[in-house]
């Protein structure tokens, strides 16, 4: 590292000095000698003190810090002073960074001026805008699309929800197994000759199902042949599960 020439500053404290010796020397912040920067910043306070200078305790601490740092790089393990010189880093950058921000806001404000509440001006509301015919006929036409959007869906809107009638599968299930009582037998498609909805086809065709998976009832054939029985024993034990 270069010999110093003093020309001394204000240093704001401690943190202030050690940048000031980095950027003097060029070093990189980031990679630091503790050793050489403990010279120069031991050096620095020695001049302090001949010319009378205040030196807080401050100083001497941080002075005693980097000894402390120095003295533990001596060891043969020297973890320790890896993760103290890495804090010390930390803190130097750190305060680099708010020393940059405040020069940003230093050059932003200006004490020697004067601001004053805004004046209270009457607003001129008068539209002088020209515009075409087929301008207003567009913006017509978007305005009332708009308002099309906040006016309430209509009953029938909700028809084809509410008017519906619900049928659950369990009432298909006994709807079938009575129709089946009798004759232990009957053609598949008659069980939907009565089904005048959507929803009466859908659940007598899940009733259907769940009596095939439970073993209640088969269907033989195929097509406008099938046939749906009754399996002996379907409805006493559907009435033993229910």
């Amino acid at each position: 590292m270069e010999k110093l020439s003093y020309h001394l500053p204000a240093f704001e404290g401690p943190l202030d000095l050690l940048l000031y010796l980095i950027a003097k020397n060029k070093l990189n912040i980031c990679e630091i000698q503790i050793s050489e920067l403990l010279n120069q910043y031991t050096e620095q306070i020695n001049v302090m003190k001949e010319l009378d200078m205040d030196v807080s305790s401050e100083f001497l601490e941080m002075a005693a810090r980097l000894v402390y740092i120095k003295t533990v790089y001596l060891l043969p393990k020297h973890e320790e002073a890896d993760e103290l010189q890495r804090e010390l880093t930390g803190q130097l950058l750190e305060y680099q960074e708010c020393k940059r921000i405040s020069q940003l806001m230093a050059e932003s404000f200006n004490f020697n001026t004067f601001v004053r509440e805004p004046a209270e001006i009457e607003l001129d509301q008068t539209y002088r805008r020209n515009h075409m015919p087929s301008e207003l006929l567009i913006a017509y036409q978007n305005a009332v699309g708009r308002g099309k959007r906040f006016i309430p869906p209509s009953a029938e809107a909700f028809s084809n929800i509410v008017t519906n009638k619900i049928v659950s599968v369990a009432s298909r299930i006994i709807y079938v197994l009575r129709r089946l009582w009798k004759t232990n037998e009957m053609k598949y498609d008659v069980l939907f000759e009565q089904g005048q909805e959507k929803s009466d086809l859908v659940a007598t065709f899940l009733a259907v199902l769940e009596l095939v998976k439970g073993k209640r009832v088969r269907i033989e054939g195929s097509s406008q042949s099938a046939t749906i029985k009754l399996i002996n024993g379907g409805v006493k034990n559907w009435k033993s599960k229910s």
